[in-house]
């Protein structure tokens, strides 16, 4: 594929444009070592990853994960352009197709330095229309990050019962107001598109006095999550990343809500009680003022870094 083709124009114009989060402070956590291993779980457009391989050196090796084919497409793309650049000290770069709970199929016991997750949506998903993850532009009610695979937002949207939308909505988007968005989307069925489904959430739960988000951004959220198992999927990495790591190696995730977090932060204060983690954030990493106002969506994410005992 080609840079001046229509798709190789796409792709470099996506990966320019995505602002990797935190970029920084992961690099220092992961103490990225010239000839590891270090896996990024969540690929994305390879903006951490990029950064990662330029410190690693010829005898060193990146595993990256994306379950997004598209997005695959386009970090690899940028990562062969790395690696032609950095000639004969190039490391070794493995993508895996696959979500990241299947890493223990692909990553041997024990052999990994650094292990990196960013658990938010990428700007690629994001901002085409086609993917149906926002409402910002109106699209088909997809949301699903492996297109390849499982039930789209607008199956379950239009075959779920009022309760159990009202439930998923609660759960993963902790919208008090559920209830009443659940019943208006059943009213309004079928919903095909993100602008049909922005506008039911709207007019069920118009903004509360003094609101900063838009009344449809949790439902979207919990729909999202739902349609990708996501906490399911951050809560297996994180049961097999004690198991992968060599001792003293580094474990840093990003998340972006509370739902991510709260696992995050459970999941390493439990293994620090039984001595496999030694916490090196005390409190989550935030982005300053200058990475906020450069990238809007650095300002919800939050990193935490253990290292394995």
């Amino acid at each position: 594929m080609t840079a001046n083709t229509p798709e190789g124009e796409r792709m470099t114009n996506s990966t320019e444009r995505h602002v990797p989060v935190l970029l920084k402070e992961a690099i220092d956590f992961l103490r990225v070592r010239a000839g590891g291993t270090y896996v990024d779980c969540t690929l994305g457009l390879a903006g951490h990853a990029e950064e990662v391989v330029r410190l690693l050196g010829p005898q060193g090796r990146l595993i990256g994960f994306d379950r997004d084919p598209e997005a695959l497409a386009l970090a690899k793309a940028r990562l062969d352009r790395v690696c032609e650049e950095l000639g004969s000290q190039a490391p070794k770069v493995t993508l895996v197709g696959e979500a990241f709970s299947s890493i223990g199929e692909h990553v041997q016991p024990a052999s990994v330095d650094g292990l990196l997750a960013d658990f938010g949506v990428s700007s690629l998903q994001f901002d085409e229309a086609h993917r149906g993850f926002s409402f910002q532009a109106d699209g088909p009610l997809d949301m699903r990050m492996d297109t390849r695979q499982g039930p789209t937002a607008a199956q379950v949207v239009n075959e779920a019962d009022e309760r159990e939308l009202a439930d998923l909505i609660y759960e993963y988007g902790e919208e008090r107001r559920s209830r009443r968005i659940a019943r208006a989307i059943v009213r309004g069925r079928p919903v095909t598109t993100t602008g049909e489904l922005a506008r039911i959430a709207a007019s069920a739960a118009p903004p509360m006095k003094q609101g900063h988000i838009h009344p449809a951004t949790r439902t979207f959220q919990a729909l999202r999550i739902y349609v990708n198992r996501e906490l399911d999927e951050i809560k297996a990495l994180l049961e097999a990343a004690p198991r992968l790591l060599k001792p003293s190696a580094r474990l840093v995730v990003i998340s972006f809500h509370s739902l991510e977090d709260r696992i995050a932060k459970d999941s390493l204060r439990e293994g620090a009680r039984q001595g496999i983690w030694e916490i090196l954030t005390r409190k989550p990493a935030i982005a300053g003022e200058e990475e906020m106002d450069r990238n809007p969506r650095s300002r919800s994410a939050k990193l935490r870094a253990a290292e394995r005992q």
